[in-house]
């Protein structure tokens, strides 16, 4: 129903002829709908209250990847090499060879033992049957268990401990080179092999906290305990999400009192808020019947559907005000705000989903599990905001005080959207351009030194000063044997890993390693035949070698330790040890590998990349090297084609593209500036801040061409889109930014770099659709044409 005071031309938009099928469709039913509406957010709401914290080590892995292919493939044979944690028990006073310090360790032991998880055959501490000493004497070979038969804590029993542990070669691996320290070694299932369940992993984390750390540092205050390992990492992180809780609390009000200050209406101020929580917990509901939980990764998505639900429901809020203080009831304005933003709305929020969609093109199931999330997210916002919005701003409509707010706007408001006008101008428009042109060599200059993978030691995930990465500096610090392994896998038939041939390749290979920047040290098949052979010569260095007597070779592997050798014989890793995992590191050893494998493998034996956790990030940062431009081709391929089949002008799609593209430039150059690489955590802000923020570009340009096409002058066509929907989409930037800013205080430091980038993204797509759109405007558009080929199609 229209006001009779308005004129032929706005009361024929109210006609039905005018009426699109879905704004009958919807506000014909608006009882119905609404009732829907009720049903599912209970029933929804109710299963997403009940999602869980998922993580897994197969998730955040390429399993794709010819490296993990491998690696899982000889998994068996590999003794968990990938999945493991070490527990470094510290002495804060004096040395390990004290009654208390053994007790301590003994206990800690026994409790690792029995943990959830934790596979017992491969469990090693100076308390476990398996690490033993040996010595050549004259007699022959003399070995047995480090800790001495009969050990009673006295001080004889103590100083043949410390003789074993002298003798051992575990100095540097178990027991720190400074005697102050040692480790308990704990290899996990990935699976547990009674139930199949998947390792729980914020549970084992707890349980390492609780009956370790905090029981063990409790009872002894001269221990410390230093906890690392993949498991540890992940519990910590999901330890992290609980957080997340607070940011949201923030943000909510944050935007609720943001709202209130745009819109000067208690129904515009909660409506958007309400729909918006409720597009979160449609998605959190759908994500846990569709067998999905919230990963360290996927968790940050409800922030960003909440934050578009708003920016978006800011459109609907601003539609309606203006309409209702033309004097049209509340339905009628609903109707008019709806009419008006279904289509840029639509093509917005579809851009938005492609843009996350990409992501599946990145073989790692996090990122793939972040991408449904967020389009899923997306495709719910499209439900709330232009159906649940408006239909329940139908019936309470904008109040007086935001009608009179829009209102009283008058000459002041004026003034400033006139101001920002002048970007359209032909004399200011070239200024603009070359501001531009400027910003984007500035930003592919600083840009190339931007590096794939993590450029930081320890876990990058977690704040250098958390209690994950000191523990790990603690580890790195007191034993020479790195956290950061890369393990070569040596493939040969059955029963012949042993033979000459493939003893002395691996003993190359380890030569070429050990004198390859970022390597620390090797240890082989080929090492454990040296050793064994020299001693058995009197220990005579002349004798250091591997030998070409099989007979020899077989008497000296007889003792190899676990996991170097399997059971058939026909594979044998070499373990490389690296300074750290930075990207480089990485880069330079698996290259040196890589030239040596293809010059040296036969059929005797196939040099195979690659294990352990290094090998797993090598892996996980080709994938995102490669698919890293891909991505960026087809999100802003998809990007163009929706804008294209909008608009149907190339020059539409210039306009609006070209400022997403600068910003994505500018923030690749702010990435390499501030020591932030690409990896599984940064790779998605790329996808997620081009297709969140070509929606400024769609509403700025869908009203500039409704003026355009009404005979108005560009400039003066620009004015009126910024009194229309500058305001809006002003807010909708700072809106986005304000539901990611909270993240850069997360203690998780991944999570702080994503808040960081988007909360750029956001914003500077904002300014380019403000400023450089209008720009690029003045040189590709022609009204006059515009205006000829509409009213040429009617």
């Amino acid at each position: 129903m229209s006001n009779p005071k308005h004129d032929k031309g706005e009361h024929y938009l109210t006609t039905p002829k005018a009426e699109p099928f879905l704004e009958r469709l919807i506000f014909n039913n608006r009882v119905v709908i609404l009732v829907a509406f009720l049903i599912l957010t209970l029933f929804l709401g109710y299963n997403a209250v009940k999602i869980q914290p998922d993580a897994s080590f197969e998730r955040m892995i390429p399993l794709e990847h010819p490296y993990i292919i491998n690696m899982l493939e000889h998994r068996d044979d590999l003794e968990n090499l990938g999945n493991f944690v070490r527990i470094a028990v510290e002495s804060r006073e004096g040395d390990i060879f004290t009654q208390e310090y053994m007790e301590t360790l003994k206990e800690i032991t026994d409790e690792v033992f029995y943990l959830n998880g934790v596979d017992r055959s491969g469990l090693k501490s100076l308390w476990t049957s398996n690490v033993r000493w040996v010595e050549v004497t004259e007699q022959g070979f003399q070995g047995g268990t480090v800790i001495p038969d009969g050990y009673d804590g006295s001080r004889e029993s103590l100083e043949a401990l410390r003789q074993n542990v002298l003798r051992s070669n575990e100095v540097g691996r178990l027991i720190s080179d400074n005697f102050r320290s040692t480790i308990v070694y704990a290899p996990l299932y990935e699976k547990n092999p009674e139930t199949g369940e998947p390792l729980d992993y914020a549970d084992f984390s707890r349980q390492l906290e609780e009956k370790i750390r905090d029981k063990y540092e409790g009872q002894n205050p001269n221990i410390d305990i230093h906890i690392v390992g993949f498991a540890k990492k992940v519990g910590d992180l999901i330890e992290g999400i609980g957080s997340i809780a607070y940011f949201a609390g923030i943000t909510i009000l944050l935007t609720t009192l943001l709202l209130f200050w745009y819109s000067r209406c208690i129904a515009g101020t909660l409506v958007p808020v309400f729909s918006s929580i409720i597009a979160v917990f449609w998605q959190l509901g759908a994500l846990r019947l569709l067998g999905y939980g919230l990963d360290p990764y996927s968790v940050l998505v409800p922030f960003l559907v909440f934050a578009i639900g708003i920016s978006h429901g800011v459109q609907v809020v601003n539609a309606m005000a203006m309409e209702a203080s033309k004097g049209f009831d509340p339905i009628t304005a609903a109707r008019l705000a709806f009419r008006a933003l279904y289509i840029p709305g639509m093509l917005a929020l579809i851009s938005d989903a492609f843009g996350f969609l990409t992501l599946l093109f990145i073989q790692i199931d996090v990122i793939k599990d972040l991408a449904v999330a967020a389009g899923l997210g997306v495709a719910i916002v499209i439900i709330t905001n232009l159906v649940l919005h408006p239909l329940i701003m139908s019936y309470i409509g904008i109040t007086a005080g935001g009608v009179r707010h829009v209102q009283n706007r008058g000459e002041k408001q004026d003034r400033k959207w006139r101001l920002l006008s002048n970007f359209a101008h032909p004399a200011v428009a070239p200024v603009s351009l070359l501001i531009a042109v400027i910003g984007l060599g500035a930003g592919l200059y600083f840009k190339q030194d931007l590096k794939v993978g993590d450029l930081d030691q320890g876990a990058p995930e977690l704040r250098a000063d958390s209690r994950y990465n000191k523990d790990n500096a603690y580890i790195i610090d007191n034993y020479s044997t790195s956290a950061d392994v890369l393990v070569v896998m040596v493939k040969t038939p059955q029963e012949m890993c042993t033979q000459y041939n493939v003893l002395r390749a691996m003993d190359k290979l380890q030569w070429e390693l050990q004198n390859t920047p970022g390597v620390q040290s090797s240890v082989s098949l080929a090492d454990v035949s040296k050793i064994v052979t020299k001693a058995l010569n009197e220990g005579n260095w002349k004798w250091f070698e591997i030998s070409r007597n099989q007979t020899i070779i077989n008497a000296s592997i007889r003792e190899a330790p676990a996991g170097l050798i399997n059971t058939n014989c026909s594979l044998t890793p070499v373990l490389v040890f690296l300074e750290d995992h930075k990207a480089e590191t990485l880069d330079t050893a698996v290259s040196a590998v890589e030239a040596f494998a293809a010059d040296n493998s036969n059929e005797e034996h196939t040099f195979l990349l690659a294990a352990g956790n290094a090998g797993v990030e090598a892996a996980t940062n080709e994938v995102i090297s490669s698919a890293k431009d891909m991505m960026l081709i087809f999100v802003y391929g998809v990007v163009s084609l929706l804008c294209f089949l909008t608009f149907r002008s190339i020059r539409a799609v210039i306009c609006i593209v070209v400022p997403l593209g600068l910003t994505s430039v500018l923030c690749e150059a702010i990435m390499a500036v501030s020591g932030i690489g690409i990896k599984v955590a940064t790779l998605p802000v790329i996808a997620l801040g081009v297709g969140i923020g070509v929606d400024y570009g769609i509403y700025i340009y869908s009203k500039l061409e409704k003026y355009l096409l009404e005979g108005k002058t560009l400039q003066e066509a620009y004015f009126e889109t910024l009194r229309s929907t500058g305001k809006a989409v002003i807010f909708t930037g700072v809106t986005l930014g304000l539901g990611v800013v909270t993240w850069i205080f997360s203690p998780i430091k991944f999570q702080a770099d994503m808040g960081f980038l988007l909360f750029f993204m956001f914003l500077w797509n904002m300014v380019g659709a403000i400023w450089l759109l209008p720009a690029l405007a003045r040189f590709l558009l022609r009204p006059d044409r515009m205006l000829a080929k509409a009213r040429a199609s009617k």
